[in-house]
């Protein structure tokens, strides 16, 4: 990197434009160890301005970029100093590279110096962006298309300060992360209640994708140990190293020790009643049995708080009713993330709940499908209708219920991948 601003006194602080033309964003780098080997498999890129003035300081870094409306030019000017960083080191293949990717930028187009270094990493080592689940749970659909199209640059996914947030573990079924990362706050506090309740989420994640778990924070043996209780297998913390300047030629190929990207194409042309109907039996019922299956769903979904995420399709407009409306309405103040989908729908058809339309091609418009996952629940109601005439209670479908977790989560994600393309 070119153009160091060392400031000689307080008064001299650069601004962040000056910043900016020099090239004055450079990157430290933190270690993350195999906690049962005790080698380094990958560094944690973590963004400094000039050295010695305010702007060393990462937080006051990223305020005055949101203050100068220069968040977007400070975050490429991030990205580039990292990855010019461990080319220039000689970072060797085999090592992977964590960097954190502010999520508003996320399907933006990189400038093209950006793309390039990226290539020349990829071509060298795993890359992994660090994501949060802030985004997911306020634009849920345009994050996950924009992960879907990292992964097809071979970018993996690491979900961190897992713990910090109760959404962390209710959006990591949708992420579906390489790499699940503890926030210190687990690593360092007291293993009891709500940590207890996350930890059983991770491990039950951990066991159904293949996602490996990075403890951070780790400071001492007592961290140490404690994350191994945890279950994670690589760590970082000042026990391991503090965030420096990148050694040039550090350690060799460990092509073994970290997961590959994960797939990034999943069938999105199923819908959740084809999904479930191949794997369950399917029942028939009128509208009456199935408006008493989906509200006790729902009333299960207000008992699981911020741990819920509950996702439906309505087939017409005018099927999500104002009284389903205020239903959705209410559950939207607790849960992490509500959706609704139906044939003319708007994008926010009710405060708090994510909407979409439905085209006329798209089977989801002749079902009704009710989905909601937590930490350690899981429902799914899917309805086909059958074409009746006659009154609206009348009406018949065929459905299936399911508790089976991948089930539901893959049913989920087929109502995802709608609202991502609406």
């Amino acid at each position: 990197m070119s153009g160091a601003l060392a400031s000689p006194h307080p008064a001299a602080e650069p601004s962040l434009a000056a910043v900016l033309d020099a090239h004055a964003i450079h990157s430290v780098y933190q270690p993350v160890v195999d906690l049962y080997r005790g080698e380094t498999v990958a560094y944690e890129a973590l963004a400094r301005g000039p050295a010695g003035s305010a702007l060393d300081r990462p937080d006051r870094l990223f305020e005055a970029a949101r203050f100068a409306a220069l968040e977007a030019e400070v975050e490429w000017e991030c990205q580039l100093a990292a990855l010019e960083g461990v080319l220039e080191s000689g970072l060797r293949p085999g090592q992977a590279l964590f960097v954190n990717l502010e999520s508003k930028l996320l399907g933006a187009t990189r400038p093209a110096r950006l793309a390039e270094l990226m290539d020349r990493a990829l071509d060298r080592f795993p890359v992994f962006v660090e994501l949060t689940e802030r985004a997911l749970a306020s634009r849920p659909a345009h994050l996950l298309a924009a992960v879907r199209g990292l992964r097809r640059l071979g970018v993996g996914v690491a979900l961190d300060d897992v713990g910090a947030d109760p959404r962390s573990v209710a959006l990591m079924p949708f992420l579906e992360p390489d790499l699940i990362k503890l926030d210190i706050s687990v690593v360092q506090g007291d293993p009891a209640g709500a940590a207890a309740e996350t930890l059983h989420a991770v491990g039950a994640e951990a066991e159904r994708t293949g996602a490996l778990i990075v403890a951070e924070g780790i400071e001492t043996d007592a961290h140490l140990r404690t994350a191994l209780a945890l279950g994670a297998r690589y760590g970082q913390g000042w026990m391991f190293g503090s965030p420096q300047a990148l050694p040039a030629g550090v350690a060799v190929g460990l092509e073994d020790r970290l997961p590959a990207p994960r797939d990034p194409d999943r069938d999105g042309l199923a819908s959740p009643f084809e999904i479930v109907a191949r794997h369950r039996p399917i029942r028939r019922a009128d509208k009456r049995l199935l408006l008493a299956l989906s509200r006790e769903i729902e009333a299960s979904a207000g008992g699981l708080g911020p741990a819920a995420v509950i996702m439906s399709s309505f087939q017409a407009n005018q099927c999500f009713s104002p009284a389903t409306a205020a239903t959705y309405a209410r559950l939207a103040d607790g849960a992490s993330l509500v959706a609704a989908l139906a044939a003319e729908l708007a994008s926010r058809p009710v405060r708090g709940v994510h909407g979409a339309g439905l085209r006329p091609e798209d089977p989801v418009r002749s079902e009704w499908d009710v989905t909601l996952l937590g930490p350690h629940s899981a429902i799914a109601l899917v309805a086909r209708d059958l074409g009746d005439g006659g009154s609206d209670m009348d009406r018949r479908f065929d459905f299936a219920v399911t508790h089976d977790r991948t089930l539901v989560i893959a049913a989920a994600h087929a109502l995802m991948g709608r609202l991502a393309g609406a």
